[in-house]
C-alpha cells in the first residue's frame, strides 16, 4: 500500500515562510476557510487567540500550507505545511529539499532568491552536476540545481 505524505516545516512565522516558499516554488498558499474557523470558535473547539488576520483574511495563527495551484482542493495534492514553533532554528537541517530549476539559469535564480531574503551558503558539485546550497529567510537549508 502506498501512503500520501506532506512535508511539515517548523517555522517562527509560518505565514511568512509559506508565502516565501509558495513564490519560490511557483505554488500557492492554501486559501483559508473563514466560515470553518468561525464555526470552530463558535462551537468551542478553538479560540479567537488561535487565529490572526493575514492579508485581510482570518487564518489559523499556528500554521499555513502551500500546494501547487492546480492541485488546490485535491485530497492527493502535494503539500508543505509550515507550523509555528516558539524558537528559531539553531542547528543544521537533517532533511532539506532540492529545487530543480529545469533549465533556468542557476545564477539568476540565486540572485532573485537572495533579493527576497535567501542566503547563499556554498557551491558544490558531483561529476557534471553542480548546485548551490542556500538558506531561506528562517535559515532552513535547501539546494538549487
Amino acid at each position: 500500500m502506498a501512503y500520501r505524505i506532506q512535508m511539515v516545516v517548523d517555522a517562527y512565522d509560518p505565514h511568512a515562510q509559506a508565502e516565501w516558499w509558495a513564490e519560490t516554488l511557483g505554488w500557492a498558499v492554501e486559501p483559508s476557510n473563514e466560515d470553518f474557523i468561525r464555526q470552530m470558535i463558535a462551537e468551542g473547539y478553538a479560540t479567537e487567540e488561535e487565529t490572526t488576520i493575514r492579508n485581510g483574511v482570518l487564518v489559523w495563527a499556528s500554521a499555513q500550507a502551500i500546494a501547487p495551484e492546480e492541485e488546490l482542493g485535491s485530497r492527493d495534492r502535494r503539500r508543505i505545511l509550515f507550523q509555528a514553533v516558539p524558537e528559531a532554528k539553531t542547528a543544521k537541517n537533517r532533511v532539506h529539499w532540492d529545487v530543480r530549476l529545469d533549465g533556468d539559469d542557476k545564477d539568476a535564480v540565486r540572485a532573485k532568491l537572495e533579493a527576497r531574503g535567501a542566503t547563499f551558503l556554498w557551491e558544490a558539485a558531483e561529476g557534471p552536476h553542480s548546485w548551490y546550497t542556500m538558506s531561506d529567510p528562517e535559515g532552513n537549508e535547501f539546494c538549487i540545481s
